[in-house]
């Protein structure tokens, strides 16, 4: 148990995950681990105001991109 003077400091509270790393017999070091949450494009998408939101777009297969140009180029 961490005295309460060190919990205010450093604003730990309970539940949060700690690293232990054992320096020597009676020393210890903790390190507090962040929590693992989304990151980079998932957190992007993840803050949108707008929830629950999709619309299809339409898309073609690259065959049929292909058979367009080919057919445009005259080849």
């Amino acid at each position: 148990m961490l005295p309460v003077e060190l919990r205010e400091q450093d604003q730990l509270q309970p539940g949060q995950l700690f690293e232990v790393e054992r320096v020597q017999e009676g020393e210890y070091v903790l390190r507090k681990l962040l929590p693992a949450g989304p990151s980079g494009l998932m957190a992007w998408l993840g803050a949108c105001p707008v929830k629950d939101w999709y619309e299809p777009i339409s898309a073609e297969s690259t065959a049929e991109i292909e058979r367009r140009v080919v057919k445009r180029i005259g080849a």
